[in-house]
This record gives structure tokens, C-alpha cells and sequence, in this order.
């Protein structure tokens, strides 16, 4: 028996696609009798015609990978996209280096490692960008041997 004018003019009166309207098998007899839009109205009433729920696309692993960002997690470096200052800017990569080094330096200075006139002139290399790191500092010390002597 072929029901597709029914299923049709139900998809038509409950504004859903033809794919959602499911008609109870062991009624079918009751379809074939159904002509008119109340007809198949009563039938959903009894039970006889559903209307099927939509499937939606399930959260759980956006949910999960959200959990692992917020651990820290799935920030390597084949996650990135876009330059390295992208992700942040270049003047706040300036400052943090910058201030590291001052710090680095100040330290250095205060337990007497190293001289007033060395330190000045640390503080005009790290200005100029001569210094990669606070590590750089270091190794540059060491090879010019300008440690203090005590």
C-alpha cells in the first residue's frame, strides 16, 4: 500500500520533513482510510502518527576538548596558526623580555656580581635588543669575564 501522499500532507500539517513522520505499521488501515488533513490529525492524536525528534550533533567532545584548553592541553606547535605574534603581540613579547633582563641584571648588581659601570652597560645592551635572554646575559658575562672579582 503506498502512503506517500499520506506521509506527504502530514510532513505538510506538522511543518516537518517527510523523513521525521513515522506511521504505526499495524495501522495501516487506518491510514489508507485517512483522505483528509483532520483525518490524519485524529490518527496523530491516537498515537498512530509521531512525529520522529531531530537529531542533533552531540556537544560531549567540544565539552572535552574545552576541559583539555583549560588544562593547558592541545596548545603545541601544530595547534598553532598565524605567526608568534598573533598569539601575542610584539611589544608585550618586548616588555616581558625586557623586564626579565632589567630584573636579571638589578640582581646581579645588588649581590655584587658584578660592577656599577658593567651594569650600566649591560642596562644600554639589553635597550638596544643586544640580549636574546636572561641566559644570554650570562653566557655573555662569562665569556668577557666580567664577573666581579672579590
Amino acid at each position: 500500500m503506498n502512503l506517500r501522499n499520506r506521509k506527504r500532507i502530514a510532513s505538510s500539517i506538522f511543518k516537518t520533513g517527510k523523513g521525521r513522520v513515522w506511521m504505526d505499521p499495524t495501522r495501516l488501515k487506518d491510514f489508507k482510510d485517512a483522505i483528509t488533513k483532520d483525518d490524519l490529525r485524529k490518527l496523530s492524536m491516537q498515537g498512530a502518527l509521531l512525529i520522529k525528534q531531530k537529531k542533533g550533533v552531540s556537544r560531549f567532545w567540544a565539552r572535552h576538548t574545552i576541559k583539555q584548553k583549560r588544562k593547558g592541553a592541545r596548545k603545541g606547535v601544530g595547534s598553532r596558526k598565524g605567526r608568534q605574534t598573533a598569539r601575542s603581540g610584539k611589544k608585550i613579547l618586548w616588555v616581558n623580555k625586557i623586564r626579565a633582563q632589567r630584573e636579571e641584571m638589578t640582581e646581579y648588581l645588588n649581590k655584587n656580581l658584578i660592577t656599577q659601570e658593567i651594569y650600566a652597560q649591560l642596562r644600554k645592551k639589553a635597550k638596544g635588543g643586544f640580549f636574546r635572554s636572561t641566559r644570554h646575559i650570562k653566557l655573555y658575562l662569562t665569556e668577557h669575564n666580567l664577573w666581579n672579582k672579590k
